[in-house]
């Protein structure tokens, strides 16, 4: 389900066919700063039931952190207005943070008996995954006011690096680099310093030293392989052009596999 984003006098709907490459053409050719919304309760709700339609009997519905945005709670009233099996997962994160989790739904849903299970199980997931990023520039966080508790970290902030994670749902600063070479380099090296890991990913918003950041990545150890994305504008709204993202979940235990047996849950 796809958030509204809003470019100055563009229209809305000719963004929605943008992907993320274009859109990010689009905005570095002006002024205007991105902004979004989240979508109705309404909006969930059709979809919902179209897929239940389409022959889903149940369904998972994934969002966006409800700390960065009010999807979650618009998910869940949508939910509400179903008369069918809907789980609603708030990721707690964002971009491939929320992605990642939505792969461990693909992998494990024919392994859990039904739509509550299922979200239970991505609930619990949802606390491997970490995602950590370096901004380029602070105007659309400030601008969004997405920054959460780490107001006063970026306030002090000149030509400095900042370092930034999705801690508890919310953006919130983690370190200060005086160069761009030196903060990738630092997001390199925490990402190594959890590794071996069971997934990872790195996004972008028109990043031109993205793969640079992605030869740091090389040594690292992944069950399965490295995903390399652009960011979409709803997160990049936020965080501006040149983020780099990078995310990383840590391997299941045993105790984490535990699902059971149910086929058609989407």
């Amino acid at each position: 389900m796809p958030l509204d984003v809003r470019l100055g006098d563009n229209d809305p709907d000719f963004l929605r066919t943008l992907d993320g490459d274009a859109f990010w053409r689009l905005a570095s050719s002006t002024e205007d700063l991105p902004t979004t919304a989240a979508p109705s309760p309404g909006a969930f709700r059709d979809a919902f039931e179209s897929l239940h339609d389409n022959g889903c009997e149940q369904v998972v519905c994934v969002t966006i952190s409800s700390g960065l945005s009010a999807t979650y709670q618009s998910a869940c009233v949508g939910a509400s207005m179903c008369d069918f099996p809907v789980g609603v997962v708030d990721s707690m994160n964002a971009t491939m943070g929320q992605g990642l989790l939505v792969l461990d739904a693909i992998d494990t849903r024919e392994h859990s008996e039904d739509a509550e299970s299922l979200a239970a199980y991505l609930t619990a997931a949802r606390s491997r995954i970490t995602t950590l990023g370096t901004l380029d520039t602070l105007d659309n966080l400030k601008r969004g006011g997405r920054i959460g508790s780490a107001q006063a970290f970026f306030g002090s902030l000149l030509s400095i690096k900042p370092i930034v994670e999705v801690r508890n749902g919310k953006v919130e600063g983690l370190a200060k680099q005086r160069t761009r070479g030196r903060a990738l380099a630092y997001l390199a090296n925490c990402v190594r310093d959890e590794g071996p890991l069971e997934r990872l990913a790195v996004v972008h918003a028109l990043a031109r030293d993205v793969m640079e950041f992605v030869a740091l990545l090389d040594d690292i150890e992944t069950r399965v392989p490295l995903v390399i994305s652009t960011m979409g504008p709803v997160i990049g709204a936020h965080t501006g052009i040149g983020t780099i993202g990078v995310t990383f979940e840590r391997p299941a235990t045993a105790i984490d596999r535990g699902v059971t047996t149910s086929p058609r849950i989407v």
